[in-house]
């Protein structure tokens, strides 16, 4: 992703409605982190959408959401230890693995995460799934969509600096 610009093409057929669509667990990271790499990517022009309202536990993933990822041109995904404990992130996730997978359109930051917790499910992320299959309210096929989606990137793909500059390079990836 870092070779992309989102600076619209010339060859480009598609207009995007948004530059990025940042997906985050609001607890963990809305008035941090999220915060600051929208303050940031919007200082230098990038449009983002960042949907902040509340979000009811378990409601399935809204229309406007699903459109705003389809309209966006990229995806920062903010995976941080409760990423998982949300369903609504998940199914963000999935969509966004739906949209962009393929076209190097996603960009994994990791906070106050390891890697391999996400990418394996341990710790909270496993947590997260083993309450999933114990209420009996997920079919075994969503859970593993889930699942898949969180393996999707390298191990160090992302890797966990110090906010500050996971910020700063991120913004100046895009």
């Amino acid at each position: 992703m870092a070779s992309a610009s989102l600076l619209p093409s010339s060859s480009s057929a598609r207009r995007w409605k948004h530059d990025v669509f940042l997906s985050f667990r609001g607890p963990d990271t809305l008035k941090g982190i999220t915060s600051e790499l929208n303050r940031l990517l919007t200082k230098r022009g990038i449009e983002t959408f960042m949907d902040d309202r509340d979000i009811e536990v378990g409601n399935a993933i809204s229309r406007t959401i699903g459109e705003a990822i389809e309209e966006s041109r990229f995806a920062i995904i903010i995976l941080s230890p409760n990423y998982a404990s949300s369903t609504w992130c998940l199914q963000e996730l999935a969509k966004i693995c739906q949209c962009m997978e393929y076209n190097n359109r996603i960009l994994p930051l990791f906070f106050n995460v390891e890697p391999t917790h996400v990418r394996y499910q341990g710790r909270s992320f496993k947590e997260a799934f083993t309450n999933y299959e114990n209420s009996g309210l997920y079919r075994s096929e969503k859970l593993q969509e889930w699942k898949d989606a969180l393996k999707k990137w390298p191990i160090s793909q992302g890797g966990n600096p110090r906010t500050t500059k996971l910020i700063e390079n991120s913004s100046k990836q895009l």
